[in-house]
C-alpha cells in the first residue's frame, strides 16, 4: 500500500469514527435468497421498485415524496423484503456496459436516499443530524456484492470516477479498496441532474434504463437547466444552483459550464442569446441550496 493509499484509508477511518458511522451498518440486513442475481435482473427489480414509489407516493415530476404514506405502503415493504436483500449477493461483474452501470448506480442511489429518510426517521432535512450532510450520506448504505456502499461511496467514488467529495481532499477510494474496481472510468456531469438527495433544491427522482440512459440524462439536464438558470441582464450575472459551484471541475470549469448552458437552454430563448453573446465575460452567481426535505 502506498503512502497515498494509507492516507486515504486513514482519513476514511477517522471521518467515520468522528461521524459515528459503523462499518457494519447497512439498510439491507434482511436474509438474502440463495444464489447470485444477475445485474440485469436486479436492475429490472430496482426500476420496478422506484416506479412503484413514484406511483404510490410522489407527484408526477418526482420532486416531492410523501414519506409517511410510502412508509406504510406495500411497495416499500416489497422493496425492503424482496429487492434490497438481493443486493448482498449481486455479482457486479454482470453489469458489463457503461450504460448498465450508470443506470444501476443512479437508480440505486435514489432508492437508497428514500429508504434512508424513512429508516432514519428524517423529519425536516437530511442535515438535521449531528454533522448533518456528512453523516447522512455516509450512514445511508447497502451491502452490494459483499461490500458496503454508502450514498457518498456511490456518488463521489463510483459515479464521479473517484474524484472525491469537493470538501474532502484526495480521491474517495484508495487504489487498494476493492470497491474501486467499480469506479466509472470517466465522469459524466449529467449525473448531477439525476441524483436526488431528498431536498427541495435537488433534481426530481427519475427511473433510468441502460438502453435509453443517454437520452434520459440529456432530458434531465435540459429540464434542470431550463428550470434553474436565471439571467439578470441588468446586473450582468447568471444565477445558478450551488451544484454548478461544488462540482465545477466536473463541468469543465467556466468554459465547460458556458458550453453546457448553451447546449441545454432553449436555443430560441433570450437566456441563450444573452449567454452566447457574453462569451468569456460571463459572471456566475450561485444560490444557497435548500436542504429542506422534499415532502
Amino acid at each position: 500500500m502506498t503512502l497515498i493509499d494509507n492516507l486515504i484509508a486513514g482519513r476514511e477511518r477517522l471521518l467515520n469514527t468522528l461521524l459515528g458511522v459503523r462499518a457494519e451498518e447497512v439498510l439491507n440486513r434482511a436474509p438474502s435468497p440463495e444464489g447470485s442475481p444477475s445485474g440485469e435482473a436486479l436492475s429490472a427489480e430496482l426500476k420496478r421498485a422506484v416506479n412503484a414509489f413514484k406511483a404510490e407516493a410522489m407527484d408526477a415530476p418526482g420532486r416531492h415524496v410523501n414519506y409517511s404514506l410510502l412508509r406504510e405502503s406495500d411497495a416499500y415493504a416489497m422493496y425492503r423484503t424482496a429487492c434490497t436483500p438481493q443486493l448482498r449477493n449481486l455479482d457486479l461483474t454482470t453489469l458489463t456496459t457503461r450504460e448498465e452501470r450508470l443506470a444501476f448506480w443512479i437508480n440505486l442511489y435514489n432508492a437508497l436516499v428514500i429508504d434512508a429518510v424513512i429508516a432514519f426517521d428524517v423529519q425536516e432535512s437530511v442535515t438535521e443530524e449531528r454533522f448533518g450532510l456528512f453523516r447522512f450520506f455516509r450512514r445511508a448504505a447497502y451491502e452490494v456484492g459483499g461490500h458496503r456502499f454508502s450514498c457518498e461511496d456511490i456518488e463521489q467514488g463510483i459515479l464521479r470516477s473517484n474524484r472525491g467529495n469537493p470538501y474532502v481532499p484526495g480521491p474517495h477510494f484508495a487504489s487498494t479498496d476493492p470497491r474501486a474496481a467499480w469506479v466509472m472510468p470517466q465522469p459524466d456531469p449529467r449525473i448531477h441532474f439525476a441524483l436526488n438527495c431528498a431536498s427541495r433544491s435537488c433534481p426530481p427522482v427519475g427511473v433510468y434504463d441502460a438502453e435509453r440512459i443517454h437520452d434520459q440524462l440529456d432530458l434531465a439536464a435540459q429540464n434542470f437547466v431550463d428550470a434553474d438558470v436565471e439571467v439578470d441582464e441588468d446586473a450582468g450575472v447568471v444565477r445558478l444552483s450551488s451544484i454548478f459551484h461544488w462540482y465545477a471541475g466536473d463541468f469543465g470549469g467556466q468554459p465547460g459550464l458556458h458550453s453546457l448552458l448553451l447546449r441545454y437552454l432553449p436555443e430560441d430563448g433570450e437566456r441563450h442569446r444573452w449567454i452566447a453573446a457574453q462569451g468569456d465575460r460571463i459572471e456566475f452567481a450561485h444560490r444557497a441550496y435548500d436542504w429542506t426535505l422534499n415532502t
